[in-house]
């Protein structure tokens, strides 16, 4: 079999952070190379200072290293993309440009570039929204993963690059901090609600969206990217569906652990993004195609989060 390198890009992100120890114990620390504009803050193994939106510096790394295998996970997020859209729109674009163009001329094996459920807009159905559904998307990050998806089809049949995707669903994990998405409200309140402190959220408190713990994020990724090639019938980025709730179903699943936990509602610009997107995915051609399955639910998560996070936490929590 030929040893596979692989190389991260945003490797410090949310995701990266999670996903980065899997790919060391599935190819080995040595085979898995980090990068990202600044140094992590523990160690990850082998890393490297990359600006992606550099051509050269991306070229070099690849060269280097002999990689074979790229996760392209850097992006400016949905909410913070707002504050500056066409920043945003250049660092998106430009990286996913530069990815895709080092991977043909470099002949990379397999690629890895995540869409998201920011992709829809209003005219998607707004339940069980569909793989083909229409994309018209709200924000600048969600005009970017169109436009990606696009983009990744377009090396898929012009060039036969084996490129691969998801459109991930909101991402809860207890590994990183938020880092400026409108579904990021649902990996804060968790940190809030653990050092004993109240919430205050910037959705209404019936505001629905599709959610997913990293758990499964990652395996489904992991799956993705394992599935024979024959088997993958979506080039532009499949649905991914792990369950869908809402921040008061999610302030009371947590009040069964902590009791005096109160959530403030006082929605902000971010209502109106998380308004645009489905409330429910249909991922059946996902299932279909490589057999995904979802493993957690919103009682299971829970839990998940609230005993890791009282790890780090502690002596701060009184679990009840």
């Amino acid at each position: 079999m030929k040893r596979e390198t692989i190389l991260v890009i945003g490797a410090n992100g949310q995701i990266g952070t999670a996903l980065l120890p899997q790919l060391q114990n599935r190819f080995g620390v040595n085979n898995v190379i980090a990068a990202d504009l600044r140094k992590p803050q523990s160690d990850q193994g082998i890393f490297e200072l990359l600006d992606a939106t550099k051509p050269d510096a991306l070229t070099e790394v690849v060269r280097r290293h002999r990689v074979t295998q790229i996760y392209h996970l850097a992006a400016v997020l949905s909410a913070k993309g707002e504050s500056d859209p066409l920043w945003a729109w250049n660092l998106n674009m430009q990286t996913v440009l530069n990815v895709l163009e080092v991977a043909r001329l470099h002949k990379i094996r397999k690629l890895f570039i995540p869409s998201s459920i920011a992709a829809f807009g209003e005219h998607a159905p707004k339940y069980e929204t569909p793989q083909t559904a229409f994309l018209d998307p709200a924000t600048v990050y969600g005009i970017s993963k169109v436009a990606a998806e696009n983009w990744s089809l377009y090396y898929h049949k012009r060039y036969g690059l084996d490129v691969r995707s998801i459109r991930y669903p909101g991402v809860i994990s207890y590994q990183s901090m938020p880092g400026g998405g409108t579904t990021d409200y649902a990996v804060a309140i968790f940190h809030e609600a653990v050092q004993g402190h109240d919430f205050e959220c910037f959705l209404a408190e019936d505001t629905l969206l599709p959610m997913i713990y990293m758990d499964d994020a990652l395996r489904a990724t992991l799956e993705l990217m394992d599935a024979p090639e024959s088997k993958i019938s979506v080039r532009t980025s499949y649905n991914l569906a792990g369950m869908s709730f809402t921040p008061a179903e999610l302030t009371a699943a947590i009040q069964g652990y902590f009791p005096n936990f109160v959530t403030q509602y006082k929605p902000d610009f971010r209502q109106a993004i998380a308004e645009s997107w489905p409330k429910t995915i249909d991922d059946s051609v996902a299932r279909h195609d490589w057999g995904w399955k979802p493993a957690f639910d919103l009682a299971r998560m829970t839990q998940e989060m609230i005993a890791n996070l009282t790890t780090v936490y502690r002596p701060l929590v009184t679990v009840q």
